[in-house]
């Protein structure tokens, strides 16, 4: 993996960059707060270990601005400010985990694992394609600045497309994710709901966004 490390104390980020590279990761390692900020913005890495008392830019400061630029990436707080109020601030702020030093390299290791695998588990809050938006948590649809008002069924089926936006999504399909059955009789159940979820998205599209494929089934049309 590709791990950014901004930590100021060189002998700690010298032990983290060797236990990282002998772990067979691949680390960067930055000492101070700005010049971690722009790596954290302009290159991709799939975790971060961010010290919080750094030059140029507190740790907490800079993880706030990675969240409000919409930087995901797992952030592992390692530092000296072990008390309750300093782990739940840096929680609050958007960190995955938190790690008092002194630490052990093994624990490190594993909790970088596991931020990682949690990451990669954890489905996406929002789907978007062309002008057309999702949002899983609220359950709000959006298409071209309008708000949508679709049914529970037209929802699921929406997402479904969204999540194969530019590939065919069958009939089949289409029933064993919404009644989990893999039946697909002659009924035009489908049909209706899809037309019914074509006219509404329509109203806020200028350009058709699901598309039938004849024997097929229908695509999402994609960016």
């Amino acid at each position: 993996m590709e791990i950014l490390v901004i930590e100021d104390d060189p002998v700690i980020g010298k032990a983290v960059q060797m236990g990282l590279n002998e772990a067979s990761h691949a680390c960067t390692w930055v000492r101070e707060g700005p010049a971690g900020l722009d790596q954290a913005l302009t290159q991709k890495y799939e975790a971060i270990v961010l010290d919080l008392l750094l030059p140029g830019e507190h740790g907490f400061s800079l993880l706030g601005k990675l969240r409000g630029r919409g930087i995901k990436t797992p952030v592992i707080v390692l530092t000296a400010l072990g008390s309750v109020s300093d782990k739940v601030a840096g929680l609050t702020k958007g960190a995955d985990d938190y790690l008092v030093k002194p630490f052990e390299m093994a624990e490190l290791l594993a909790r970088i694992d596991a931020v990682c695998r949690r990451a990669t588990l954890k489905p996406a809050a929002s789907l978007q394609t062309a002008e057309l938006s999702l949002d899983l948590a609220t359950r709000r649809v959006s298409c071209g600045g309008t708000e949508i008002d679709l049914t529970p069924t037209e929802f699921s089926i929406l997402e479904m497309l969204m999540r194969h936006a530019g590939q065919v999504v069958t009939r089949k399909m289409l029933c064993e994710n919404l009644w989990e059955s893999d039946w697909e009789g002659t009924t035009n159940v489908i049909e209706v709901h899809i037309n019914r979820l074509r006219t509404k998205l329509q109203k806020g599209s200028k350009e058709p966004l699901i598309q039938t494929i004849r024997g097929r089934g229908y695509a999402l049309r994609a960016l």
